[in-house]
């Protein structure tokens, strides 16, 4: 390729080149407790398979980033082998920590009189909640192996914030050291705030401590840096690609993000969020395909399981039919309310049956020579016609009180 302006263009648009790309990177995409769980499921059989202990970088957004500082607590350091005690150290804590609503408490704070000029109150409130039923850990006491990069949309400058050990910032703001009194629950916090329930969370930072960011120096970009607030990853990039997709070898992605909802006009006030609804449907999907286009290209190697999708497209032969998973398991609400045991154990199912599949089918070459055996965690919760009754409203938002 002779073309200057070719040559540079490679870097925006395609991965590295493959002697360049290195390690087993995992994508957890956004969708609060419901991805959450469908993403807790998927670990569990990643980890039967002998998968899990050889990830060397996790990216997430929201949901994903609640599961990502449970692990990041719980699994230090990394297993270098299969966990058996599964259940009692990871799955078992993080599905009574989903017994929380952590949305309304937040909110109803927002509410009252001497917090209404303070539009960081909800917010930081569920930061607090983060730290005192999820993790204490500062943002410096990540572990150093597997890299954790939790992801925010920086609302100054357009750009996918990080959180990681080494790191905190932006490839426009710039980036430091992560302050040694952060608290991974803010990363958390600033990572899940979804709009418009949550504002979005403010970063404090001094615009000196950032260094290296494309934003022109000057008074402007410091104006923006000590005004910058961070909203939900999943605003940018709701399937957390971009920290991981252009450098890992091989990346897996586990996507329990909502499907795109069919909906006849209802008005102006319906119609102004559905330009935005389009609009981030189209953006998602573009990275989606890009992603399997280079999975199918030979660019990339790895694999893609979504909620919406069933086992059979992997050629698998257990899990959910096809209608069920879009129709009903794939539309459980996207909440920080309480969750029930039926809607956790058909989450988990759900992830554990597609990643087993997803991995068979496009990353063999992970596996264990003799993985443990395929054991459903939630095998009561199988049967289709017990879970359609069971998560029958599952798809609704109880407002403003929560669940009980």
């Amino acid at each position: 390729m002779d073309d200057p302006a070719q040559q540079r263009s490679i870097p925006k648009y395609l991965p590295q080149p493959e002697p360049e790309r290195r390690g087993l990177g995992l994508c957890l995409s956004g969708g609060g407790y419901r991805a959450a769980l469908f993403h807790l499921g998927s670990m569990r059989r990643l980890n039967e398979l002998g998968v899990l202990a050889k990830i060397t970088d996790i990216s997430s957004v929201s949901g994903g980033s609640i599961l990502a500082a449970h692990l990041a607590t719980v699994l230090d350091p990394w297993p270098e082998a299969p966990i058996d005690d599964w259940d009692a150290r990871v799955a078992d804590p993080f599905k009574r920590f989903t017994n929380n609503n952590i949305r309304t408490g937040p909110v109803l704070k927002r509410l009252l009189p001497w917090n209404w000029a303070r539009t960081s109150t909800a917010v930081e409130a569920l930061a607090d909640l983060y730290e005192s039923k999820l993790t204490r850990l500062k943002v410096t006491e990540l572990p150093q192996h597997p890299r954790f990069v939790l992801c925010a949309t920086d609302m100054s400058f357009g750009a996918n914030f990080v959180f990681e050990r080494a790191c905190v910032g932006d490839y426009m703001a710039g980036y430091c050291p992560p302050p040694a009194e952060w608290l991974l629950a803010r990363g958390v916090a600033a990572s899940s705030c979804f709009p418009p329930i949550f504002n979005p969370l403010p970063v404090g930072l001094d615009p000196g401590r950032l260094k290296g960011g494309r934003a022109p120096q000057g008074a402007e970009r410091d104006r923006l840096i000590k005004g910058l607030r961070l909203s939900d990853g999943g605003v940018y990039d709701n399937m957390a690609l971009e920290p991981l997709w252009k450098q890992s070898r091989t990346l897996l992605v586990s996507d329990g993000g909502a499907p795109f909802d069919f909906k006849p006009d209802s008005g102006l006030l319906w119609r102004l969020q559905r330009y935005t609804s389009i609009v981030s449907r189209q953006a998602s999907g573009v990275r989606k395909r890009w992603l399997i286009s280079n999975f199918l290209a030979g660019e990339l190697e790895g694999t893609y399981w979504g909620i919406s999708s069933a086992t059979g497209s992997y050629d698998g032969t257990e899990g959910y039919s096809k209608d069920l998973a879009r129709d009903v398991v794939a539309k459980i609400r996207t909440d920080l309310d309480r969750f029930s045991d039926a809607e956790k154990s058909v989450l988990e199912n759900h992830g554990y049956t597609l990643a087993d599949a997803a991995v068979r089918k496009h990353a063999a070459h992970l596996i264990d020579d003799d993985p443990a055996v395929t054991a459903i965690p939630n095998l009561h919760y199988m049967e289709e016609a017990r879970v359609r009754s069971e998560l029958a409203d599952s798809h609704k938002l109880k407002l403003p009180f929560g669940r009980r």
